[in-house]
Parts: C-alpha cells; structure tokens; sequence
C-alpha cells in the first residue's frame, strides 16, 4: 500500500515536468542547501530523486529536496520594521519537498502557515538631537617657531541630545598660525630602497650564502645651513645574506591514473573515482607541486531506488474517554482514552517507524457537566494577525475556567497514574463586561506578492 502511495508520487511528479529535465544532482540536502562538496554531476530529476535523501538544483536556481514535503525550521525573527517605539517583528519558513505542505489554495491560509508577526519595540524613545554652546577661546600655536595650527572647542550641550541623539557638526575647530622666528632643519632619512637582487639564485651546501644590498639618503629633508641642522644618524646603506635561499628546485609531475573504483553506492547516482600520484618527478627542494587534482570522478547510475524510511503522521484526536464499569458522565469515575498516527511513505524496503502507533491515557468524562467557574489571568497578546499588510491586530483574553478541584488528580488501584479532563464543560462565571480585548499591530509590513 505505502509503495503504491510513493509511485503515485513519483507518477504526479512525472505529470508536473512533461519532460524530466537535467539537473545538477547532490548527494545530500542540508536544511535547503546543495553544497558543491556533495555535487554527483548532472543526470535527470527523476534518476537523482530515486533516493528521498538526494537534492537537486531547480529551474529557479534554488536548491529542491527529492524527500517527501515537510516545513523547513522558521527563520530567526527579523529586524524590527522601526529603530524605535513599536513595530513589527517577522520570521518565516518554507515548504521542502516533493508536493505541498499545506492542503489549502487559499492565500490568507499559506500565509499563517509560512510567515509569523510579532509586536517588537527596539527602543522605547526616538533620537532627539541636540544644540552646540559657543565656541571657546583659541588656543595657543602648537609651535614656538615657523608655522603651526591652534584649536578651539565648543560642547553639545545647548540643549544635550536625548535618546541617543548628537549635535551636527564638529566639536573641534583649527586654524593655521605662524609665530615670528626660523626654526632649523635637522635631516631625515629616506625611505630604505628596495633590497637589490640577491648574488645568487641557488644556495648550495658548502658555498658562502649570496648577499644584498640596500640604500638610503639623507634628503628627506636635508639638514639646513643657517641655523644649522642635524645631519641624519645611522648609516645610508644595508647588507644581509641570503639565508631563505633553497636549493635549486625540482618541479613534480603527475604519474599515471589508476584503475577506476567501483561505485560508491548500490542504489540512485555516485561517483567512480580514480587516484593518480605526483612522483613522476615528486618535486623537491621547493620545487612546484602537480597543477590540478589528484583524483577524478564520474557519475555512476545502479537505477535501484533507494530504501525510503517511514515517517510518523500527527497523532489523530483523542477518542471519547470510557470505562467498563459503565457510564462515568459528570461522575470522578476514572476511564481511558486512546488516540493513534500511522506510519506513512515506508517504500522500497525502507525502515518503518519505531514507537507504538497507539497511545492511552487515564480520563475523567467531563462533556457538557455542570461547574461552578472563575474567570482565569488575561493571556498573552497573540501574534498579528494577519501577518502582513493593512489591518493586522493582536489580541488577548479572559476565559471561565470550571472549578476541578473536587476531581482526584490521579487514578488507578495499584499504579497512580495522572488524569486528563475530556470534553468540554458548562462553566458558570459571573458576568464580565469585556472578556476580549484587540489592539493594532504597528508598522507591518506589506505582504510579499
């Protein structure tokens, strides 16, 4: 049955693309990604898709799964649409697979299933900017011959800025200033020019190492005559050996290629590979290594379907709560319920799911009895809905609980076990006047088109 269900999805896929178009097919689909370092080659979808496990690039460029369909995991909650007071947060996911993960054409439905709003507020005040003082007095010159540049400074604090905010324009002022006396020149040494080529290009074992050379001029600036100044200290010229020279190099080359491997599979597309070594020279004493690969590969096809390993499906509704000791209605009689999920997309001697398919739990039958009630703590605002464009809201509420307390929290003779309440009662609260309460969600985006 479950293989019958799998070629029915493989023959809608067949129907979907009239033509099975070439494709680049990966070994592995990674949370949307086809990563090249799983890249096989390219062969049809429909022969990279006989293993679920495999992804392939689409006609849109994006990477596809040849799983069947589920959600992604939600992206991580998006910037706020303002920098300050309050807006909207947004995170979103997408459907990966083959079919869809939504049974729904409705636009509205898709949106609450693939994007999420929330109300953000990054900073609870906006900028406001603030007012220079006047400028203060001028400094002194920053020298005591020849030119130089004096300052003076003015504070942003007329008014101060708030929430973040600042002044436009500099806080700090500068002017040209001479003051009337020569000051003398003292010299300065040039940059080092580059090291003169080595006297040798190969270092031999017992030989003295090659040397090189450097210069340098006092020139940058030259020392002045009247007043007179510092001639440059040090010495205008360098030498050091040549100590990183290697041996003469020998450059290497590839030897021939080996016999090709079997096939790094027994089901769907993989590789052959093929070795080759650099020893035909191996190079030495610095010399280049082999250009290129030292392995090759190409696609092999078995056109054997992989194994698909079953998935649980959601567990379905629990079943009405009973007991064989008879009616238990409205009465702190414990009874047990049960609910069951299956094992779905099991095909080609693929894994079947592990765990139990049914489940049960201890139950009290509370459907349609009679409480007296009190009204619970307002919830948590909801997210916006809807969770994009014009008139998104968020809301929160009151509800009557029913007074349980008369119920034991646990049943059983000899094991306690805990109990669930199922069905949904009568509960009898005084009147409230506004048990619910909506407000607009700010700054929401508009929805994607």
């Amino acid at each position: 049955m479950v293989q019958l269900l799998w070629a029915s999805l493989v023959l809608l896929m067949t129907v979907r693309e009239s033509v099975s178009q070439e494709v680049n097919c990966y070994s592995s689909f990674d949370s949307g990604n086809c990563d090249d370092l799983w890249l096989l080659g390219e062969v049809t979808m429909d022969d990279c898709c006989l293993n679920p496990h495999y992804g392939y690039i689409g006609a849109d460029g994006k990477c596809k799964s040849c799983g069947p369909p589920s959600w992604s995991e939600w992206t991580a909650w998006g910037r706020c649409s303002v920098s300050c007071k309050e807006g909207v947060s947004q995170r979103r996911r997408e459907c990966q697979g083959q079919g869809k993960c939504a049974q729904t054409t409705i636009r509205t439905e898709i949106q609450k299933l693939a994007l999420e709003t929330k109300v953000c507020i990054d900073s609870s005040c906006c900028p406001e900017q603030g007012q220079w003082s006047k400028w203060g007095q001028w400094q002194p010159c920053s020298v005591t011959c020849n030119k130089g540049v004096r300052n003076r400074v003015r504070t942003c604090t007329e008014p101060q800025p708030r929430c973040g905010g600042s002044c436009d324009g500099p806080s700090e002022e500068k002017e040209p200033c001479v003051v009337d006396s020569i000051c003398p020149t003292h010299g300065g040494w040039s940059n080092w020019d580059g090291w003169q080529p080595c006297s040798g290009t190969c270092g031999g074992e017992n030989l003295p190492r090659p040397t090189q050379r450097r210069n340098r001029s006092c020139n940058d600036p030259p020392p002045s005559s009247v007043p007179p100044g510092d001639e440059c200290p040090g010495l205008g010229s360098n030498t050091r050996t040549c100590d990183e020279l290697p041996f003469c190099p020998v450059n290497g080359n590839w030897g021939p290629w080996g016999p090709p491997s079997s096939c790094s599979i027994t089901c769907g597309v993989g590789i052959h590979e093929m070795l080759r070594q650099c020893n035909n020279p191996a190079p030495k004493h610095g010399g280049l290594p082999c250009s290129g690969s030292n392995k090759d590969q190409k696609i092999c096809n078995t056109k054997n379907h992989c194994p698909v390993d079953g998935q649980w499906s959601q567990w379905g509704r629990w079943e009405e709560c009973k007991s064989n000791r008879g009616k238990i209605r409205c009465r702190k009689i414990g009874g047990q319920q049960r609910r069951q999920r299956w094992c779905e997309h099991t095909g080609f001697d693929g894994k079947t799911c592990e765990g139990k398919i049914t489940d049960y739990r201890a139950c009290y039958d509370i459907k349609l009895c009679d409480f007296d009630g009190k009204w619970s703590e307002w919830s948590e605002w909801s997210q916006c809905e809807p969770p994009c464009g014009e008139g998104a809201k968020r809301t929160r509420e009151r509800t009557c609980i029913p007074d349980l307390s008369k119920y034991d929290e646990t049943v059983g003779f000899h094991i306690k076990v805990k109990a669930y309440f199922d069905g949904t009662p009568f509960a009898n609260c005084t009147l409230l006047k506004d048990p619910k309460q909506s407000l607009a969600c700010m700054n929401v985006p508009p929805c994607d088109t």
